[in-house]
């Protein structure tokens, strides 16, 4: 069942795209926004709301019980904003220290040679890569192709239309805990929500911020989050490499709290209100005065201590970065787009000049209003929404790309009763177990051209059911 609700614009006409919503489980917030595209290709917001989240730390659930009260809060407050919204699927991020990601090759050796090359090759050379070996505890999250060589011919987009003998690709492999992953999907099923697919996060939010031109000039996105900072780092026009840097802007309050010897809460309103991360930059004859507790005296906060301790964390992550960037061979000047800022840690006062300073790379603020349409409330381009914006776009690229399968010749075959009502995870369980006589499965995922590739970095997969009798046609 998908989220349904039809509108009419100005003009007169209905808008028939569908609602699609985007929830971002996060370690210090969880935020649910329902949008739709509207006749000119801009999101339009059709719901928001947001909860304070208790039972996730470092990105993972842990306390499934705190996670689903504050998704069900998140959503009575998205309820709230529009009581005409009927939400059932959900596009839902993760993150988290337990990603891991690696890079794969695959090859197929083709029969008819002369023929060109059709998108089923394609999806069958996609669908071989999710046999790759990983370590037991671990499941594969996404298969993302970055470039396809023909025979000889190498760094084609997209080889659909080539003729050739082997079709070969390189592929970016995402791959997470399974408990993690079970314990997403329960918190937000008994939310009473269906998630439609799981998205990196960083994938998400590079969605939100990039154009196109970043793409091609090459960019690596931080997104400084409340206990993870993810990175996402595209070179021409390719995703060449993801990770999840387990440091965010928890990590900071905490430390400010030990360090200074205050409260976590007056620990986070200090760092919001007058923190800095250059300690150079702070003012040295400046003071905040903390009330003192139960009868105690007032406590007096040097501003340049503050900064201090904020640039140390701060230049403990920027470190992690510049080391990925460095595993990758992109640590020098070839990323001409410099690195994008987002995420609710982004807003912290000079974080553009420490970063410059330890990447040597150019920085700015990436702000998730360039897929946003006019009229949206300011609270929702703030850097913290970019992943939810970026679920959104994930799941509109989905939709499109699904619609065009369809128009091309593809038929919708139904799924088979027994494995509808079963969560994602229980579903390939039971599946394994069915009989490879009465079900196959075939894997569809559509390689898009670079242009397509900047509504979102995660290529959907649909799940084809035949049933013995349709193979035989």
């Amino acid at each position: 069942m998908s989220n349904e609700q039809n509108t009419t614009n100005e003009s007169g006409m209905v808008n028939t795209n569908p609602v699609i919503v985007g929830l971002d489980i996060g370690t210090t917030k969880i935020a649910a926004i329902a949008g739709r595209k509207n006749e000119y290709g801009k999101l339009e917001i059709l719901g928001f709301g947001r909860a304070n989240s208790n039972g996730v730390q470092h990105g993972m659930v842990l306390n499934i019980d705190q996670t689903i009260k504050a998704i069900q809060t998140a959503l009575e407050n998205c309820y709230a904003s529009n009581p005409n919204l009927v939400l059932s699927e959900v596009y839902v991020g993760i993150a988290g220290h337990h990603i891991k990601s690696l890079q794969t090759r695959g090859d197929i050796v083709r029969q008819a040679t002369e023929d060109e090359i059709r998108q089923e090759e394609i999806d069958r050379l996609v669908a071989d890569q999710y046999r790759t070996y990983i370590p037991a505890g671990d499941q594969i999250i996404d298969v993302i192709p970055q470039e396809f060589t023909v025979d000889n011919f190498q760094n084609i987009p997209n080889p659909i239309g080539y003729s050739g003998v082997k079709v070969g690709a390189n592929f970016h492999i995402i791959t997470g805990d399974k408990n993690a992953i079970r314990n997403i999907n329960r918190s937000v099923e008994k939310a009473g929500l269906l998630t439609k697919d799981l998205v990196l996060q960083p994938l998400a939010s590079a969605a939100a911020v990039m154009c196109d031109q970043d793409l091609e000039a090459g960019v690596a996105i931080v997104d400084i989050g409340g206990g993870t900072t993810d990175l996402a780092v595209f070179y021409e026009g390719i995703l060449k490499h993801t990770a999840v840097i387990p440091f965010g802007g928890e990590n900071i309050t905490n430390d400010i709290k030990n360090g200074l010897g205050v409260l976590k809460t007056q620990a986070e309103q200090m760092k919001v209100q007058f923190g800095s991360a250059l300690a150079e930059e702070a003012k040295a004859n400046a003071f905040i005065t903390i009330p003192g507790l139960r009868g105690m005296q007032p406590k007096e906060i040097s501003v340049k201590n503050l900064a201090g301790i904020i640039q140390a964390r701060m230049s403990e992550i920027m470190d992690f970065v510049a080391y990925h960037l460095k595993q990758v061979g992109l640590d020098t000047r070839l990323l001409n787009g410099g690195i994008i800022l987002t995420g609710g840690g982004s807003q912290l006062k000079h974080l553009i000049q420490l970063t410059e300073y330890v990447t040597g790379l150019n920085a700015r603020i990436g702000y998730p209003n360039e897929h946003l349409a006019a009229g949206h409330i300011d609270e929702l381009a703030k850097p913290m929404y970019s992943t939810c914006i970026g679920l959104i776009l994930k799941g509109y690229n989905d939709y499109e790309n699904k619609n065009k399968i369809f128009e091309e010749g593809f038929r919708k075959i139904a799924v088979p009763e027994n494995l509808q009502q079963l969560p994602v995870d229980e579903k390939l369980d039971t599946i394994n177990e069915i009989s490879e006589e009465t079900v196959k499965i075939t894997k569809v995922k559509e390689r898009k051209s670079l242009k397509g590739f900047m509504d979102s970095f995660k290529i959907g997969l649909i799940d084809l059911f035949k049933e013995e009798e349709d193979m035989k046609l």
